[in-house]
Order: structure tokens, then C-alpha cells, then sequence
């Protein structure tokens, strides 16, 4: 039984630029599924996993204001996350996991995939798994594309392009720039934004035009192939960021496929942010 127990903090990330291609053929071992190239970053903002050695495996979730975690244990990806690695290791890993969250779920900011990552992570050095990072990251691939990009040597991740299906991680240079997060009531749930991506016009993948806003670190010109469909089938996300567009002047990005967006900025722009939007939870973060 491994002898200490591990904390470790799953930061959220945003898409600073997202690029989506069209759905893989029939035929392909992953028909159906989307290649992206996206310019991601973790931010400060970060839920808390615990994994502590003992006899037999418990897992408890719960917001850090004390509120019950709403959808099932079996559909969490701390869970899957756990019975995926003694799957591939064949043998139990016994432990008790807390989660505390305090990233916001459906937004768009990896939040399931980070406790994943961090699961799996810990698990790795407590058990002393012979399992390296690249194998770390194709495994996680099977719970969610986002999963790869937290896999890391540092924590928080560092940023970097992603792309194929999430499984190639290119990482970069760090930024620090200060954030506002705007968290509307609601989520977007992936499946149906990318749904409707695929009935609207699309210009394809264009991993250039990411990777050039990544070497320039251009935080002004970003973008994202999802948002039209996020806003499709959300309309309420369309008529948030018009109302941020005409009391700011500014463009509110989405991140992911919603329905979280962020704006470059600090206190000042949280409070107008919050005069503008009182249905939505305002955050400040910033990229790290």
C-alpha cells in the first residue's frame, strides 16, 4: 500500500483559439469524432483532488460551498478515471479520492477532465505505476480529448497546441495575463454544439491561423470555430455576449464548446461585468 496520501490542485483551462475540422469519415477507428487545433491554457482557477492510500476504494465530490454534486458517481470522470488505470494495470489501486470543486461544470473549462487528469496523475506516483506520460495521455484520451493537455510534468500544465483528437500536446511558453470569466446560469453540452457545427457553414481546420496567434501570443485576435453553434443551441449565450458587446465595446470569448466566456481584464472589468450581467457568476483568474 503506498505510504502518503497527495493534493493536488486541477486547474481549469480556456481556449484561447479553437480550429475545428469536419467529422471523421466512416471507416476511421474514430468515425464521427472532430480534429481540432486549439492554442490552450490552464488559469488559477483550480478544483482540489485528495488521493489518500486505503483499503478499499471511496470517492466523495462536493462543491467548496458544501453543495451535493449533482450528476452520478459512475458518469464522473474521477470514477471512470480510477477503474480505467486498475483496468489497464490489472490489479485494484485502493484509495479514498475527495474532490472539491470549484470549477464551474458544462462552462467549457475542462473541469472533468482536469480531476481526471489529476486522478490519474496520483494515482501514478502513488502506486509507483511504470507508466510514463505519453502512455499516461493516450489512456486519458479514452475519457475525453481535453484529458491530454492536463497530463503534464508541471503543475498547472503548461500551455500549448493541441491537436489531432486532444492526443498531441506542443507545449509553450507560460502566460500570466489577467482574466474575467463570465459563467452564465446555464451550461452547453459538447455533443449537440458539435451537432449543429456540423450542419453550419465551415471553412475546415486551420491549424496556421492557431498557431500563429500562439507565436505572437496575440490575446486580441482569438477565436473559435464552436461558438456560432454553442449560441445555435443555446440562443441565451448569443444575447449574453451581444450584451457584453454593447455596454463594453469588448468581444467576450467562448470557451470550448460553452458556455463560460472570458475577456482579457482585471477588478475593473469584473465589476462592470457584473453590473452588466447579474444573472452571470463573475471570476477573476488569469492564465498561469
Amino acid at each position: 500500500m503506498p505510504a502518503h496520501p497527495l493534493t493536488r490542485p486541477a486547474h481549469a483551462k480556456v481556449n484561447l483559439a479553437l480550429s475545428v475540422g469536419p467529422p471523421l469519415p466512416a471507416g476511421h477507428p474514430r468515425a464521427g469524432f472532430h480534429p481540432i487545433c486549439s492554442w490552450m491554457s490552464a488559469i488559477a482557477l483550480a478544483d482540489q483532488v485528495h488521493v489518500a492510500p486505503a483499503r478499499t476504494t471511496s470517492i466523495e465530490r462536493r462543491w467548496a460551498d458544501g453543495r451535493p454534486i449533482a450528476w452520478p458517481l459512475e458518469k464522473d470522470l474521477v470514477y471512470r478515471a480510477h477503474r480505467l488505470l486498475e483496468s489497464h494495470c490489472q490489479r485494484p489501486l485502493p484509495v479514498r479520492i475527495e474532490v472539491e470543486k470549484r470549477i464551474p461544470a458544462g462552462g467549457g473549462l475542462g473541469g472533468g477532465s482536469a480531476d481526471a487528469a489529476a486522478v490519474l496523475l496520483a494515482l501514478v506516483e502513488l502506486f509507483g505505476l511504470p507508466i510514463d506520460l505519453s502512455t499516461l495521455r493516450t489512456l486519458g484520451g479514452a475519457l475525453g480529448s481535453d484529458v491530454g493537455f492536463f497530463i503534464d510534468d508541471q503543475n498547472p500544465p503548461r500551455p500549448g497546441i493541441v491537436s489531432g483528437l486532444g492526443e498531441q500536446v506542443e507545449r509553450m511558453v507560460r502566460l500570466a495575463d489577467p482574466l474575467v470569466l463570465v459563467c452564465p446560469p446555464f451550461g452547453c453540452a459538447t455533443p449537440p454544439v458539435y451537432h449543429r457545427f456540423d450542419s453550419l457553414p465551415a471553412s475546415g481546420l486551420d491549424d496556421a491561423r492557431v498557431r500563429r496567434l500562439a507565436a505572437q501570443r496575440d490575446l486580441i485576435a482569438l477565436f473559435n470555430d464552436l461558438a456560432p453553434a454553442a449560441e445555435a443551441v443555446e440562443p441565451r449565450l448569443a444575447e449574453l455576449r451581444q450584451r457584453v458587446r454593447e455596454h463594453t465595446g469588448l468581444k467576450p470569448h467562448v470557451s470550448g464548446s460553452g458556455s463560460t466566456m472570458f475577456l482579457s481584464g482585471d477588478d475593473d472589468l469584473a465589476e462592470r461585468m457584473r453590473a452588466v450581467l447579474p444573472e452571470c457568476d463573475i471570476l477573476r483568474t488569469r492564465l498561469v
